[in-house]
């Protein structure tokens, strides 16, 4: 028969097409791992990205409040507290404004002053120069008019604290009870003198 004719040439078609069998499928299988091995390391850099993009991001929202409190440090130390020949005297106005608002006219104003800690402290890095000034005053009236005084003092735009309080009843006139209110603020003012001190010492 022609098969065993040609027998040979059957055989050695077969065993290429053998070969070709076997080397597709080794192939496609290592071409699969390939592409599965490339799938994974652009899965990885793709994580590696978004980790430092996320890192980026978090860098620059850091960089950026840093920045905002440097702002508003400065802000509060040039112009919040400022010095005493800038201040005092819009400062006074404020608190006989707000008193004047609350329908209650201190008889008189007791001022006190003194160095801040951090401004004494020695060798202490980033010290500033400030200088705590107290006003005490003491007012008569009702108890609406002493909390619309405290109330206006905390709201106020200037820079105050309220230091102190001390309440007493005095008399009854007309049906109300009329207070005492003695109240102690403060304030910080910017000393130039300590700030270039604490400086000196720094360096």
């Amino acid at each position: 028969m022609i098969w065993r004719e040609k027998r040979v040439l059957l055989i050695v078609l077969g065993l290429l097409l053998l070969a070709n069998t076997i080397f597709f499928f080794t192939y496609r299988v290592q071409y699969v791992s390939r592409l599965q091995d490339l799938d994974s390391r652009q899965e990885q850099a793709q994580a590696q990205l978004d980790q430092a993009r996320h890192a980026r991001t978090t860098a620059e929202q850091q960089l950026a409040a840093y920045k905002k409190v440097q702002t508003d440090l400065q802000v509060l130390y040039s112009e919040r507290w400022s010095t005493p020949a800038q201040r005092l005297t819009i400062l006074i106005d404020e608190v006989k404004r707000l008193a004047a608002a609350s329908h209650l006219q201190p008889p008189s104003y007791a001022f006190t002053s003194g160095e801040t800690k951090s401004a004494t402290a020695s060798g202490e890095k980033g010290s500033i120069g400030t200088t705590a000034v107290g006003i005490a005053f003491t007012v008569q009236g009702t108890y609406e008019q002493m909390r619309r005084l405290i109330n206006l003092i905390e709201l106020s735009d200037q820079f105050v604290i309220i230091d102190g309080i001390s309440l007493g009843a005095n008399s009854v006139t007309g049906g109300e009870h009329v207070l005492t209110l003695n109240i102690r603020l403060k304030t910080l003012f910017r000393d130039m003198r300590l700030a270039a001190q604490a400086a000196n010492r720094q360096l």
